[in-house]
């Protein structure tokens, strides 16, 4: 009787805890919308800078009167850098720039065609956005477990970072 009772203890300690646990394909889903909503967005190469500069010339307007050469230091630019080829698919990264300053930065593309690149770039390009912010330059640390899409984020961002001459 005790031996039963014991084993019975033990089985359904082990199914609570079983089925209490939160698997990282719960975690995953979550990210992975967030970031083919990124890469959507951005996916059209060209729609991100017309949109930015509609809305900078919106903006713009608001300041009533000033030169335009004065409009355009203030207010935010739109830079995408190079798409660089990894044998996984293309990273294209996305700046604003405001004041001098890396004021966001995005992924626009991103291998995404598998679980395993949603589940390695999900939790990559956050903490490389960040970085990326953070440092105000192309200096950032990569992700480990992410070495193909850090090498790739690091050099298209050295590239919108020339091409806003930061």
């Amino acid at each position: 009787m005790r031996r039963i009772t014991l084993w019975l203890l033990a089985t359904t300690s082990a199914l609570v805890l079983l089925f209490s646990y939160h698997t990282s394909t719960e975690a995953t889903s979550g990210s992975a919308t967030s970031i083919v909503a990124q890469g959507s967005t951005g996916s059209g190469g060209a729609a991100p800078e017309t949109d930015s500069g509609s809305s900078t010339d919106s903006g713009s307007s608001t300041d009533s009167g000033t030169d335009s050469g004065s409009q355009s230091s203030s207010a935010a630019q739109t830079v995408v850098g190079d798409a660089i080829m990894t044998k996984f698919g293309n990273v294209q990264v996305q700046i604003t720039v405001e004041n001098g300053r890396i004021t966001a930065s995005e992924v626009t593309q991103v291998p995404w065609s598998d679980r395993k690149d949603q589940q390695i770039n999900g939790r990559a390009v956050p903490v490389l956005n960040a970085e990326a912010v953070d440092a105000q330059s192309a200096d950032i640390d990569m992700v480990s477990g992410a070495t193909y899409t850090s090498e790739a984020y690091i050099r298209s961002l050295q590239s919108a970072i020339d091409q806003a001459n930061l």
